[in-house]
């Protein structure tokens, strides 16, 4: 059954100079988070930006992933650390983007070596569906350390 969820933005201004604040609507987790081009393109100075927003979800879902391919290979981490760096960059061809999202993992999964856990990582970086949202138009990467 399919499901949706709902985040709320705000903006006031011009791009430059403009701000705005955004919403989690469905979960109420965060209300009126600060956003702003600043925060996308200098420093984040307290506020957030879509690609910080990019980067949660995309370390949350390949977190997921990499627990459920663990699982079903009956190797079922004890602990997955996972950061993801999204890259917001401006385009050869003309204005901005986003360019690259490079996952890292530090996991503890008892039973698994080097190989084994970079070949699950690979394959949850493959399969995860914000990965596959970012497929063909983002650089993915994953670099995977057993602690």
């Amino acid at each position: 059954m399919p499901t949706t969820r709902r985040a709320e933005v705000t903006w006031t201004g011009d791009l430059a100079k403009g701000s705005g604040v955004v919403t989690a609507a469905s979960s109420q987790l965060f209300k009126e988070a600060p956003v702003s081009w600043a925060a996308r393109t200098e420093t984040s100075g307290g506020k957030t930006s879509p690609e910080e927003l990019l980067a949660a979800a995309h370390a949350s879902c390949f977190a997921m992933a990499l627990s459920h391919g663990l699982g079903q290979a009956g190797k079922p981490p004890a602990k997955l650390q996972v950061s993801a760096v999204v890259t917001f960059a401006q385009k050869p061809e003309g204005g901005w983007g986003v360019s690259d999202s490079a996952l890292e993992v530090v996991g503890t999964v008892p039973g698994l070596d080097q190989a084994g856990f970079q070949k699950a990582a690979e394959g949850a970086k493959d399969g995860c569906p914000i990965s596959q949202a970012l497929k063909n138009n983002v650089k993915l990467s994953v670099k995977a350390t057993l602690a």
